[in-house]
This record gives structure tokens, C-alpha cells and sequence, in this order.
């Protein structure tokens, strides 16, 4: 599989992260041979968060992977905090408390990312430093992120944080692509031209901030997929079309799209069908001409000004 640099870190990475929020839904076989795969398809950058299966998933995937110095060396471990029951946490505490159980869990020594998950409306951007000072002196963390954050609340925690922001994880597919469509309908009187995220493509573009697309095979929040959905006839067909002329299945080619923006993403894929994880994986050999990138983000029903 290819790779790219993640952010502004020295971490080579596939352009494909496996999501492990699901992997709870598998028994120890199905998981032993997910993970397997992904492994054997060079899908080496797992992504969790202490909050998946309420700390189950990190645990099942240690498992599965039957953790040890020597299987961790070849592995890629990205971690995201800050979820509560009823509430959003970046205090200093509970980072570090986080970190610590997520290391538990995972049964390793350390994170090579950790993510700040949804903003913390109450963050004190001081103590996210300290917390980030501690975890990188102490080896327990050796990256640092943020998710689903506008440019502004990275600035904030930019002016603290010494450590380089290196991905930020964010919502989009093909069907939920606001932080693209608000760029093309600049000075527009339409829906599409409404900035609802402060122009995070281009903030992350300009700071080198990998952006990591989550659900890229959702609509709405969480509301289905859109592939073989009967909502979305016209993009439907438009990617079965492309997709029979690369010889790839739907789902390749959904990735693919976002592979061919030159933001050079990293994708989060959720799937846990080892079937579907191959076709993801392919998509890194897939280069998607401008046409059929315009042709299908327009099926989407996206307008172009």
C-alpha cells in the first residue's frame, strides 16, 4: 500500500487506517483474521479510542493481535480521549488517566498518536500542554492530534502545545463533503457555499495537518451507507460506472476519491469484513482523472457555481 508522511511528524503511514470502533461485533477468530489481513494488505495504522466498546475494543484487538515487543514494532497505534458520559474532558487528568488505561488496554508501552477527540467546550489549552509534556518525556505518547476541531481551536491549543498538531480527524465522504464544497461556491448565495468549519481543508493544507477521514462511506451521521443505497440512484450509478472501468468494486472507488484530493488524506475505515478491507486497500492504486472525480462528487448532488 502507499504511503505518506503523517503531518509534520517523521511517521511514515499507509493512506488507509483501519478503525477498530466495531471490532467488538467480532468473536477472537473473526478478529485474529480481520487483523491478519490488514496486516497482510501492508493496513498496519490501527485507530481506536478509549471510548469504543467502552474500552472493549482495545482490549479485544490485543488480543486478537496476541500483543507482544515484536508484533508492536511492526504496528502503527493511534489513540483518541476526551469523551465522558455526558461530557467532553481535555483536563490534564483525565488525559492522563486516559493515555494510561488506553496503554493498559492495548497492552504496550506507548502510543504513536494520540488524538484530543470532539472539543472540550471547557479546555484549559495549559493543561493540554502539561499533558502532552508528560506523555512525550515519559515515551507513553510520541505524536499528537486532534478530531473533529476548526481551525481556530487548533490555533488556541497551537499557542500552549509544543508539539506539532500532525492529523486531525474529520468527518467526510463523498455525500458529507461541506469542507470541499464551501471552497468551490466562494461568494455564492447557496447552501453549498455556507462555511460551517471555518475552512479546516485549506487551514490543515497550509499547516500540514493530515486530515483523517471518518465514515467515508456514511451520509448524514450515521444515518447508512451510501453505496447500493436506493437515496442515491444517480451517485450510484456514476461510481459503479467508474468503478467497472478500473476493474474495482464501489467501494474502491469511494476511497479512491478521497485518496485523489491533494490534501494527501488518510482515510479511517470502519469496515470489518476482511472482503470489503481489501477493497479499500486498493484504492491506493487507484488515480482517479479530474473528470471522474468532478463526475462524481456532481452525482452526489453537489453543484458546481
Amino acid at each position: 500500500m502507499k504511503t505518506i508522511t503523517l503531518g509534520m511528524s517523521n511517521l511514515t503511514v499507509p493512506v488507509v487506517a483501519v478503525g477498530c470502533m466495531r471490532i467488538n461485533t467480532l468473536d477472537k477468530k473473526q478478529a485474529e483474521k480481520f487483523i491478519q489481513t490488514a496486516l497482510e494488505e501492508g493496513a498496519n495504522f490501527f485507530d481506536h479510542a478509549d471510548v469504543y466498546g467502552g474500552g472493549a475494543c482495545e482490549e479485544i484487538f490485543a488480543d486478537a493481535i496476541h500483543m507482544n515487543d515484536d508484533v508492536r514494532e511492526h504496528i502503527i497505534l493511534q489513540s483518541k480521549c476526551g469523551i465522558r458520559k455526558g461530557m467532553f474532558d481535555f483536563s490534564k487528568e483525565h488525559i492522563l488517566e486516559a493515555v494510561d488505561g488506553s496503554l493498559k488496554r492495548l497492552k504496550t508501552d506507548y502510543l504513536d498518536v494520540l488524538l484530543l477527540h470532539r472539543p472540550d467546550a471547557l479546555v484549559e489549552p495549559e493543561e493540554v500542554a502539561e499533558a502532552f509534556d508528560i506523555l512525550e518525556s515519559s515515551g507513553k505518547v510520541r505524536h499528537f492530534g486532534v478530531s473533529n476541531q476548526k481551525p481556530m481551536q487548533i490555533q488556541l491549543l497551537k499557542k500552549y502545545v509544543k508539539q506539532p498538531i500532525v492529523a486531525n480527524q474529520l468527518q467526510l465522504s463523498i455525500t458529507n463533503a461541506t469542507m470541499i464544497s464551501n471552497g468551490i461556491n466562494v461568494n455564492m448565495e447557496n447552501e453549498s457555499a455556507v462555511n460551517r468549519d471555518d475552512s479546516v481543508l485549506d487551514f490543515c493544507r497550509l499547516n500540514d495537518i493530515t486530515i483523517q477521514p471518518w465514515s467515508p462511506f456514511q451520509y448524514g451521521f450515521f444515518e447508512g451507507v451510501f453505496l447500493g443505497n436506493d437515496k442515491f440512484p444517480e451517485l450510484n450509478q456514476k461510481v459503479d460506472e467508474i468503478a467497472s472501468k478500473h476493474h474495482v468494486s464501489n467501494t474502491t472507488i469511494a476511497i479512491a476519491w478521497l485518496l485523489r484530493h491533494p490534501a494527501h488524506m488518510q482515510p479511517v475505515i470502519g469496515t470489518m469484513n476482511t472482503g470489503r478491507l481489501k477493497d479499500c486497500v486498493k484504492a491506493s492504486d487507484i488515480y482517479l482523472t479530474r473528470e471522474e472525480w468532478y463526475e462524481i462528487y456532481r452525482a452526489a448532488g453537489n453543484i458546481l457555481p
